[in-house]
């Protein structure tokens, strides 16, 4: 890769590096965070693990979320593992493995951040000391700036509030509008570094998904402004809008699911209220289509997710319909989103922001769509109590399984427990209503 040709070539020249000699400048004890998901620099990444593995380093404070193979694979390994401060945002499956780990054995390897993802760049701002953060960008252009491309997230914030900002650049980055821009004047050490970006498997509707997402669509009214998350269920009620006329997006995570509503015609922003024509996202898991689309596309515009996610920015969006899913919601109505039994899961990432936000829309509407079961059918979704809430009961309004829908605003105790246990899957329901007799809930 040659340094881009323009007036701020000599500048980038200047601060161009081996990713080994990037690192090499990271200080004993230093508190170092990455960008999150593709935003993941593996070059960098590589060379930190291999840094202190070697002893050239024996720790740091790490902070992360979504750690995907770049981090998987270099400062989450067991020989690298020890020897830093993990602390996650958000679990998945390397992570997952960590906790059980530390589990059997009794020794703490990670701590989980518990924060609300429309508060996660204010801890860089005001908490977080933050020596070096690390990152993958676009190439250069020629005013001098990278994009961030499929991160903005806390990445935009983390990157202006470090003391050294280290980038890894890869042509392969889309070029993105909004807030996703750096200067080389803002950058202390380039990388160079192209790779494939990560690709995230795109997940089918599932026969539960589609028969939700017939059940959803009725509600997502034309000209609405959608959030969706990701997965089987999500990909589903996607499906279903595929008629659907002048759809918006305003949305922290950006899906191939929704790539495929821009391609059909179903979304074009044309009636949004916020951001017209303008697809605006904080965080992207795609595949290259996906991030085809994006580059430099004049219709897509990224913002750090304390503005995305605000729930004051989220309701000046009329009609808007937030749809996400869950682990489990009990008869009360409260919704688990992060917690399988004593254990951390996954994390609350942006759900209630949107929950909230979307209820405070004119003609919003806030949607917790899950199967019925999980584990293959063995366990019901719908449950006495749940272990860890996520959604406060105040807050939740429809609650959609393939069974039906239901809105729980404005009903009583006993009647969000008749509701609830009326879509929950035929095999669970006696049982629930022996337990909602037993706590005189019915």
């Amino acid at each position: 890769m040659s340094a881009p040709r323009n007036r701020f070539h000599k500048e980038y020249n200047l601060k161009k590096a081996s990713a080994d000699e990037a690192v090499g400048e990271i200080a004993e004890g230093a508190t170092v965070c990455s960008a999150m998901a593709i935003g993941q620099p593996p070059a960098l990444l590589s060379a930190l693990a291999n840094r202190l593995r070697n002893g050239g380093l024996s720790s740091i404070r790490f902070y992360y979320k979504i750690g995907m193979e770049p981090i998987d694979t270099s400062v989450l390994t067991p020989d690298v593992l020890p020897k830093i401060d993990a602390h996650c945002f958000f679990l998945t499956g390397a992570d997952q493995e960590v906790i059980k780990s530390q589990n059997a054995s009794k020794h703490k390897l990670l701590s989980f951040v518990p924060v609300h993802f429309s508060q996660l760049p204010l801890l860089f701002e005001s908490l977080i000391d933050l020596d070096v953060f690390i990152v993958t960008t676009s190439s250069m252009d020629a005013g001098g700036y990278f994009s961030f491309g499929t991160n903005n997230d806390y990445t935009s914030v983390a990157a202006r509030r470090c003391k050294r900002l280290i980038i890894e650049v890869n042509e392969n980055m889309p070029r993105v509008f909004g807030q996703s821009q750096i200067h080389v004047s803002e950058v202390d050490a380039i990388v160079e570094n192209t790779v494939p970006l990560i690709e995230v498997a795109d997940s089918p509707p599932s026969e539960e998904g589609r028969a939700i997402g017939a059940i959803v669509a009725p509600h997502v009214p034309n000209g609405a402004t959608i959030q969706l998350g990701i997965g089987r269920v999500p990909s589903g009620i996607a499906e279903a809008l595929m008629q659907h006329e002048d759809l918006g997006i305003h949305t922290e995570l950006f899906s191939p699911a929704m790539a495929r509503l821009i391609q059909n015609g179903n979304v074009n922003g044309s009636r949004k209220t916020l951001h017209p024509r303008k697809h605006v996202y904080t965080v992207t898991l795609g595949n290259k289509a996906t991030y085809d689309l994006m580059d430099d596309n004049s219709a897509f515009e990224s913002y750090p997710s304390n503005y995305v996610n605000d729930i004051r920015v989220i309701s000046q969006n009329d009609h808007f319909i937030s749809i996400n899913t869950a682990i489990e919601i009990d008869l009360y109505g409260q919704v688990n989103a992060e917690f399988i039994g004593e254990h951390e899961y996954s994390g609350s990432g942006g759900q209630f922001d949107f929950v909230k936000g979307s209820s405070l829309s004119k003609g919003g509407k806030s949607i917790i769509a899950l199967q019925s079961t999980a584990k293959k059918g063995s366990v019901s979704t719908i449950v006495p109590r749940v272990s860890m809430v996520t959604d406060l009961r105040m807050d939740v309004e429809y609650i959609c399984t393939e069974y039906g829908m239901i809105n729980l605003r404005g009903k009583s105790t006993k009647e969000r427990a008749q509701a609830l246990i009326s879509i929950a899957h035929p095999s669970f329901r006696d049982e629930l209503i022996e337990a909602a007799r037993q706590v005189t809930l019915i």
